[in-house]
């Protein structure tokens, strides 16, 4: 389940990787370049990678064992919430007959994204095994 919930991470991820390029390149649409076709074929990857991403996460924090779950649940009710969000974004910029280099660095910049990008970095490292310490008392 864990490297089911990372590839859909790295799919997030490198699509917002590609638009920063693709918002550098000043292109005023998307038809006839390379990185046009790309673009549109990275949102759709990150657009299948958040259906269901919250739901996935929480079978992988049941299955890591995270205690107490309270605070695992509230978590992902507002990754499900920043998801459909960034969904919306997204599904906006794909609906668009043309992608210009400034509509993705508008969607780079939305509030929307950068909050989704921001809970995945946070509870990918939750999820990362984590060294035990010697003495946890030691840390409070």
């Amino acid at each position: 389940m864990l490297a089911g919930v990372r590839e859909r991470c790295n799919a997030i991820e490198e699509c917002y990787e590609l638009m920063l390029g693709y918002a550098a390149q000043g292109l005023p649409g998307d038809q006839g370049s390379q990185s046009g076709g790309q673009v549109r074929e990275f949102l759709r990857r990150a657009v299948e990678a958040l259906s269901g991403l919250a739901a996935a996460y929480s079978e992988a924090v049941k299955q890591a064992g995270l205690q107490p779950p309270e605070p695992y649940q509230a978590f992902l009710t507002v990754l499900e919430r920043d998801a459909k969000d960034a969904l919306a974004a997204m599904g906006l910029v794909l609906a668009q007959p043309s992608i210009s280099s400034q509509l993705v660095d508008n969607l780079n910049a939305s509030i929307h994204l950068r909050a989704l990008l921001t809970d995945l970095f946070l509870i990918d490292e939750i999820l990362r095994p984590q060294p035990v310490s010697a003495n946890p008392a030691a840390t409070s």
